[in-house]
């Protein structure tokens, strides 16, 4: 396998979305204890920090205890494949959709192994409209998955004989 200069590209945005994200939850763990007080309004009512133990996936989804390993497990499979991915692929865009939902996924499973449980804090929903709480790595994988569609709508079809 052939690492090539697109593939560290998608290394590096999805090393630069953990960080970020890490940082930001550390910044809630520790700088505000939102753990503590469980809300904390920063545009009422559009958007709150609000403490949230994740234990599904993206957005609180399927979620339940038991499934800790097995969402860690399956989530580094899941990065596993797209990093070799990167490595067959010369689409910039499609680079880049594999980095941000490598990035956040792997954001994820280290709170998983960490915590138990992945730490959401970010509230829209004040809004009405959007009433999941998330965190920068959901952020990073609902972009990741929107790129790969523009990438697979944008991109050469072979034609059909």
């Amino acid at each position: 396998m052939k690492i090539t200069r697109l593939a560290v590209t998608a290394y590096v945005f999805a090393l630069l979305i953990i960080v970020v994200d890490q940082l930001t939850k550390a910044w809630i763990i520790s700088g505000v204890m939102l753990h503590e007080v469980g809300r904390i309004p920063v545009l009422p009512p559009i958007l709150n920090f609000s403490w949230v133990e994740n234990t599904g996936v993206s957005f609180g989804l399927f979620g339940g205890g038991e499934a800790r390993w097995g969402l860690a497990i399956f989530s580094i499979v899941v990065s596993a494949g797209l990093a070799w991915w990167a490595t067959q692929s010369n689409r910039r865009l499609l680079i880049t959709a594999i980095g941000f939902v490598m990035g956040g996924a792997l954001g994820n499973v280290i709170d998983r192994i960490r915590f138990g449980y992945v730490v959401d804090f970010i509230d829209f929903s004040g809004t009405g409209v959007f009433p999941w709480v998330f965190n920068v790595a959901d952020s990073a994988i609902t972009i990741g998955v929107v790129l790969l569609i523009l990438d697979s709508l944008l991109s050469d079809k072979p034609a059909k004989a």
